[in-house]
């Protein structure tokens, strides 16, 4: 559907057109997501679009960038509660953001742009803050810590693994993959987890 002509300021704009591009993207492959498309479903020209955006590349980067920054806004932990409750809330609200966005999840981490280098830096800034904050919860210190670092980065590697097959077989409960997720956490710091 082709929106009527608004004139929008330069950041209304840029976020019109991110919107656009990471609909498109979360319903279809890179390679079939058109900037003229995204210009005619914007109501503006191509040539303002390449304005923004001098590349598709640039194009799709900024949206990693942007759901990178919003999948760390839905997974904050909340201090307050237990480690264990932390780290389970956490993970139910990246299931929900893996379903909600299965084939921008695909093409980040599966598809032609994932050993891109500026899309990994982008999605490597992101899985080092949700190391932070597991570690930060655990209240490791010294070795104990760097050792926990090592096995914290593993496991969230396995949760992106685990997740990217759970979009191929999505009849597995979300409930189930939690439990696979923490037992795996919990036998990699030798913490018990799943209480």
């Amino acid at each position: 559907m082709v929106a009527p002509r608004k004139r929008l300021d330069r950041e209304q704009r840029r976020t019109q057109l991110l919107d656009i591009g990471a609909q498109l993207f979360a319903d279809r492959s890179y390679e079939d997501v058109w900037i003229e498309e995204v210009a005619e479903i914007a109501g503006v020209s191509r040539g303002l679009m390449y304005h923004y955006f001098p590349t598709k590349r640039d194009f799709f980067a900024a949206i990693v960038e942007r759901e990178s920054q919003h999948l760390l806004e839905v997974t904050a932990p909340d201090a307050s509660l237990p480690v264990r409750e932390q780290v389970a809330a956490g993970l139910d609200a990246y299931f929900a953001y893996v379903k909600s966005h299965s084939r921008g999840v695909r093409a980040i981490n599966v598809g032609t742009l994932s050993a891109e280098a500026g899309i990994r830096a982008i999605v490597e800034r992101e899985l080092e803050q949700q190391q932070i904050r597991i570690l930060d919860a655990l209240e490791f210190e010294g070795e104990k810590r760097q050792i926990a670092a090592v096995a914290v980065r593993g496991w969230i590697a396995f949760v992106r693994a685990v997740c990217l097959d759970w979009l191929d077989q999505p009849s597995i409960p979300q409930e189930e993959l939690r439990v696979i997720c923490l037992r795996t956490l919990s036998g990699a710091l030798g913490i018990d987890l799943e209480t």
